[in-house]
């Protein structure tokens, strides 16, 4: 294969220019917009954004200079929201760092570690970190974008599967929530939010297993190995968990496998990953009262080079399978089988300017399409090109970032603008304010688009959804031991994508597909409005003791629905507190407690209290996880039971540093 022909071709050009001038890369970011069919899309363009990644690398390589080792930071650096990483503390915008590779042992899935954002609200169905939704400051489950180490991989079919993450947890170093509008930066579906699960490169030699079983015949195994060389590091790791159930129809079994390395070069950091997952459930009651099962199995590829100091490079691929069975005991009598898939491209560069100043630079395209029993063959892709000025001046006490995104969409070249800006202001040394404003959008899924069976009905005349957001907000060290923030938000959503059924047709409010009652309607609702605050304290009383507490209330409301029944936008909580206290009892063992209480629209308010102990250090560490102590029957989505009180027990074997 003549790959300069190809790169050419691409480009709209008959030479590869210099440093890829921006002219050219808009040509072949112009030709991935033309309407062609799906496939041949997908293979010319993963073929063309591969050319362009490897021959910059060619153009880099004489005026790159050598790459130092990668180490790991000594301090917490966030990138959501951000033209370029800054430190936690200096973001202007609502940001959370989760550490997750020091505390996995107490956490049964990284769905654990995002609870303890109180304005992250999870909407698990059952144990094991299978199949769940997450929401942000009372947005529905589609509105929040899920990435792996900056790739995009929510799913093209339904933002159900959003989750289905194929990365073992002890790949994870941490894992970063942005709350608010984010699409400037990151996109489309970054409506109500962003969370980001990274990776981060192993700093020595070491192998470690994990092993550990409990309630209701549960399991769990893990295997990790990390390697170090001079120049290049890499993992590979795997794990699997697995539970005949605590009811009737909810067993479970969850794999996932992921190979990553790093390198180091004269051109600059180069970071490969590969990771597949498969995940067979029982799903009794989850889309309705049958008892149904379902199967998701998928792989994910992702290559990010850099190309000297200021430019990056990326592409990835992901392909995912859902087979669904609606009465598993007899799957002849409805059975879909959908398969996604989805391929991502990025070129960014970041100008370092006077006065320590930045601009970042960047364009993107994105394709995906289905193959679907029951949702049929369709095929999109859109592009953009987005730009953010980061002021920051080293000697002033405030920063300032504006930005905005040009998103353009295949099939008739519809465009969506989504500006952004963002400040902050230290009054004293320990008090900062913040605030920030922008707009939000997300694209329905093929699911919302195409999908009929006997209670629900798609609709292919479904409008994007959109929002604009705003907050504002304060950061306050009071003290040494005690750390204060609280935020207020406000968001007008248009066009907000949900399903709506009526006890009795006609109803003008309804596509004109919707032609049978109690049938759940995929439809755009108009003036959704939400508001809210959030709040967090931490308190450190001595050295070995950690107190945090988070609460967020959000309030909503939208013009009259005319009769007309909502399944998923006013199910938010009204109210979500957490509250936790952590305990270093010698040795390298800690004891957690922590206890949630939720409130959901319309509903009763539940607490759930779990604790766990673990020893972080040595050869051997042992662990205990008790969840739901208190033994509550709740819901954290509609007619889904959750498990009772359950116990999981193991231990961990290190070898290495």
């Amino acid at each position: 294969m003549n790959f300069s022909i190809i790169f050419q071709n691409c480009l709209g050009a008959k030479a590869v220019p210099q440093g890829l001038k921006a002219a050219h890369i808009l040509c072949g970011l112009m030709y991935g917009l033309k309407p062609v069919p799906f496939k041949t899309r997908v293979y010319s363009q993963a073929v063309c954004w591969a050319g362009m990644v490897f021959a910059a690398a060619a153009l880099a390589q004489n005026a790159a200079t050598p790459s130092e080792p990668m180490k790991g930071q000594t301090e917490t650096l966030v990138v959501l929201g951000a033209a370029r990483p800054v430190p936690l503390a200096e973001s202007e915008r609502a940001v959370e760092a989760l550490p997750v590779k020091a505390a996995a042992l107490a956490a049964e899935s990284p769905q654990d570690f995002l609870r303890q954002d109180a304005s992250v609200f999870i909407e698990e169905r059952g144990a094991g970190g299978g199949q769940a939704d997450v929401t942000m400051r009372g947005g529905s489950f589609g509105q929040t974008l899920v990435l792996l180490d900056g790739f995009r991989i929510d799913d093209a079919q339904t933002a159900h599967h959003t989750f289905d993450l194929p990365v073992p947890m002890e790949a994870i170093d941490s894992i970063q929530t942005l709350a608010g509008a984010g699409s400037t930066l990151h996109g489309a579906d970054a409506l109500g939010g962003v969370v980001d699960f990274l990776t981060a490169a192993p700093s020595s030699d070491s192998l470690y297993l994990r092993v550990g079983g409990g309630s209701f015949e549960s399991n769990e195994e893990s295997l990790t190995a990390e390697t170090v060389r001079r120049r290049w590091s890499g993992r590979a790791a795997a794990e699997r968990n697995f539970s005949t159930g605590f009811m009737s129809d909810r067993d479970y079994r969850n794999e996932n496998i992921a190979a990553e390395s790093w390198l180091g070069s004269r051109l600059g950091a180069s970071d490969l990953l590969l990771a597949a997952s498969d995940r067979g459930f029982g799903a009794n009651k989850f889309y309705g009262d049958y008892p149904s099962w379902e199967r998701t199995k998928g792989w994910f590829a992702g290559v990010r080079q850099e190309l000297g100091e200021k430019t990056v490079a990326a592409f990835a691929y992901r392909r995912h399978t859902d087979e669904f069975v609606l009465y598993r005991d007899a799957p002849s009598y409805y059975e879909n089988n959908h398969r996604d898939g989805a391929w991502q491209a990025s070129l960014r560069r970041t100008e370092k300017l006077p006065a320590g100043a930045a601009l970042l630079l960047g364009i993107e395209e994105d394709g995906d399409g289905i193959e679907s029993s029951n949702l049929g063959v369709h095929g999109r892709n859109r592009g953009a090109g987005y730009a953010d000025l980061d002021l920051r001046p080293a000697k002033r006490r405030w920063s300032l970032s504006a930005g905005g995104r040009v998103e353009i969409f295949s099939g008739g070249g519809r465009a969506v603008f989504s500006p952004e800006l963002a400040g902050s202001f230290r009054a004293r040394k320990d008090l900062k304010l913040r605030a920030s404003g922008g707009y939000g959008f997300r694209i329905p899924t093929y699911t919302d688009l195409y999908y009929s069976d006997p209670t629900t009905l798609g609709n292919a005349k479904l409008k994007p959804e959109s929002a604009w957001s705003g907050e504002a907000g304060a950061d306050w060290n009071l003290s040494a031991k005690l750390t204060a923030t609280a935020t207020g938000f406000y968001s007008r959503q248009h066009d907000t994508i949900d399903y709506l059924r009526a006890a009795a047709l006609p109803n003008a409010y309804l596509p004109a597909t919707c032609t049978a009652a109690k049938v759940w309607c995929a439809a755009n609702l108009n003036e959704l409005r939400l508001a809210g605050v959030e709040t967090r304290l931490t308190w450190v009383p001595v050295r070995s003791q950690t107190v945090r507490a988070a609460w967020t209330k959000v309030a909503g409301a939208q013009g009259a629905l005319h009769g007309l029944e909502s399944e998923y936008v006013f199910n938010y909580p009204t109210e979500n507190l957490r509250a936790s206290w952590s305990s270093g009892l010698g040795g390298g063992v800690a004891l957690t407690n922590t206890v949630q209480v939720a409130e959901r629209r319309g509903q009763r308010a539940y607490a759930v209290w779990n604790a766990t102990m673990a020893r972080d250090r040595g050869r051997l560490q042992p662990y205990l996880r008790l969840s739901n102590l208190s033994n509550t029957g709740y819901e954290e989505i509609e007619n889904v039971r959750m498990p009772s009180r359950a116990i999981m027990g193991g231990f961990a074997l290190r070898v290495g540093k």
